[in-house]
This record gives C-alpha cells, structure tokens and sequence, in this order.
C-alpha cells in the first residue's frame, strides 16, 4: 500500500493508455508494409557492410505536426526516391518526439493537438495510421528514439533509428537501441563530443536487459541480443564538424576503436549554424570529400518540409502556415528536389569506385 505523505508528491494524475497490441491490430500490417519496412532495413545494413555503394539520405521534416502535411510530402519524396535510386537511398524522416533543453512542444505523440492537453492516446494512433500509410506508398521511414515506452508502439515500422545528441550519452538508450531491428545511428554530443557516439557503437552490440514494457502492456524485462548495424552521426557541437579534417580525424578514432568507417553527416543543427539554407553548402561540401575518393561517409541528414522557415504555435491553431515546421527551420520542396538532384549528379560517377 501507498501512502500519500510520502508518494507521488508532485504528481497530479496517472491515466491510462492503449496497449501496443491493442494499437497493432487497429493498424495492421500488410503485405505491402512489411515489405517496405524490411527492403529498408535490408538496403540500410547492406550500405554500412559496404555491399550498396549508394548513399543513404534521411530527409524531411524536423517534426511531424500536421499529418495532411506529412502525407503530401512523403508522396512527393517517393517520386523522388524513385528518380535517385540508382546513387541515392532516400528515406523520409518521421519524427514525433522532440527533446527539449528546457522546455517547449514535446512532439505528435506527447502533445497531438499543440496546446498542451498531452493527449497521448490520440498521438500514438495518429502517428501509426502515418507510419503504416507512408509505407503503403512503399517509402521507408526514419524516427528518433526518445521515450524509452514509445518504441513498443511504432518501433517496428522503422527502417533506420537515431538516438539523438542529448540521448546518446544514456544508458537507456543504448540498452533499448541494442534491441532494435533496424540500423542506428548515435550523434555526437551537443557539445561536439563524438566519443559518446563511438562508445555508443560497442554498448549498442552487446546484450543488455532493461524495465520496460511488453506488447500487452505489462511491466517487463526485456532482455537483448544486441545491435551490430550501427553508426556515427556527425551533427556539428560549438562549430561544424563535416570537413574532410574533422572526417579523417573520426575514422582514425573509429579504427582505434575497431569499427569501420560508416559515418552520417547531418547538414542541419550546428553544421549548418541552424540556417536552413546553408544545407547546401555542407551537402556540397560532403560531395566534394565522395569525388575525391571518400569512402566513409555513407549517409547525410536534410532537414527539409513543404515550404520554407519555421513558425510558432499560434493559440488559435487555425493560424498555422501550412508545411512550415513547428520546431527546426526547414527548406522548401523545391530546394529538396534542387540539391538532392545535383548531388546525385556530382557524386555518381564516383559511388562506382567505392
């Protein structure tokens, strides 16, 4: 038994939630959608074993918040996917939970609506009725693992994960990537600190066990066979951290560490100094280290939406601008479709030699 003058302080309410199974059979899986999810995965582990040369590029909104939004953009993006496919593999960045220095929208999931009413219920059948149409679409899909329960409910539908900069640090989050099937990616700290991310690698392979829980929403044990298809994501901490310095400097530190060379540069955050525009510059950078005979980098991160910019939540929501990002500036369409084409232009002939 509890007691009340000593428990829960400073907790005012516990509400339930859906189960994962319960959630699952709302939205089932087809054919179809197993199918995207597991050619993604595959594709992913066979571009860091180095048997697909091409280059693997999550892109997309900084976070979901309108899901008319993201279901346009997802069906523009496998246009486009279908167009690179020979030099890049795109998969389209679906992000729900946002993690916040101090304090701000914490994602679809924890708060559907925008105006803090944390309607979590809502937010998970929201973002798995997204997942499973955008693999309808046969478009693989990207996300960011924050909560350490979330996963149980969308986890599956995953083709590639990334721990993010304030998380790879942690403990929990090592132990639940070590039981994740698809690829993960772990960035460098915030503070630019890519030891994190290396010591991330060989917590991430080994077995672990870890309090969560199960499909019925009991309280589990989960226990772990570890994680082999892992890899660093360079993110930028007080300045960038993309150039081919910075790049050969990492590969030497992953040999001393004994993992190969597969390195993701993300062209958004610190690398871009949180300017949109000048993820351009970084991916022409990146471009330039693959024709003069890099082979280490095998992916690059685009934070990209249907328009321009990035806006406050208004308290009338009726006032937010359609395909602008609630969170990260984002370039527009068109600049997507622009510097991803010529990307793929520049580096094609050089993905041969790989």
């Amino acid at each position: 038994m509890s007691d009340k003058r000593i428990e829960n302080l400073n907790v005012s309410a516990e509400e339930p939630i859906i189960t994962p199974t319960e959630l699952k059979s709302k939205y089932p899986l087809t054919e179809k959608i197993i199918k995207t999810v597991l050619d993604g995965q595959t594709t992913i582990k066979n571009i860091l074993n180095k048997k697909d040369n091409r280059i693997l590029v999550v892109v997309g909104p900084c976070s979901i918040h309108d899901v008319k939004a993201a279901k346009e953009y997802a069906t523009q993006l496998k246009k486009l996917a279908d167009e690179l496919k020979d030099t890049l593999y795109l998969v389209m960045r679906v992000y729900f939970e946002k993690p916040r220095t101090t304090t701000g929208w914490q994602g679809l999931i924890n708060d559907p609506k925008l105006d803090d009413s944390c309607d979590v219920n809502e937010g998970l059948h929201i973002s798995r009725e997204l997942l499973t149409h955008i693999a309808e679409l046969g478009l693989p899909t990207a996300g960011e693992a924050l909560d350490i329960v979330t996963p149980q409910y969308i986890q599956d539908l995953f083709s590639w994960t990334a721990i993010g900069a304030r998380t790879t640090e942690s403990q929990s989050h090592r132990k639940m990537a070590s039981g994740f099937s698809s690829v993960v990616g772990f960035k460098n700290g915030t503070d630019g600190n890519i030891d994190i991310a290396i010591q991330a690698l060989m917590s991430v392979a080994g077995n672990h066990n870890f309090v969560s829980i199960n499909p019925d929403g009991n309280v589990a044990v989960v226990r772990t066979s570890g994680n082999p298809n892992s890899h660093i994501i360079l993110r930028g901490g007080k300045g960038p951290n993309y150039s081919s310095e910075h790049i050969k400097a990492y590969e030497e530190k992953l040999d001393k560490a004994g993992y190969p060379h597969n390195i993701m540069v993300d062209c958004s955050h610190a690398n871009s100094g949180k300017k949109a525009v000048n993820q351009s510059v970084v991916l022409n950078d990146i471009a330039q280290q693959i024709q003069a005979g890099n082979k280490s980098i095998m992916g690059i991160m685009i934070e990209s939406n249907l328009n321009f910019g990035k806006q406050s939540i208004p308290e009338d929501k009726s006032q937010l601008k359609y395909g602008v990002s609630v969170t990260d500036e984002c370039i527009d369409w068109e600049s997507t479709e622009t510097i991803l084409r010529d990307f793929s232009s520049k580096i094609k002939e050089s993905l041969s030699q790989r």
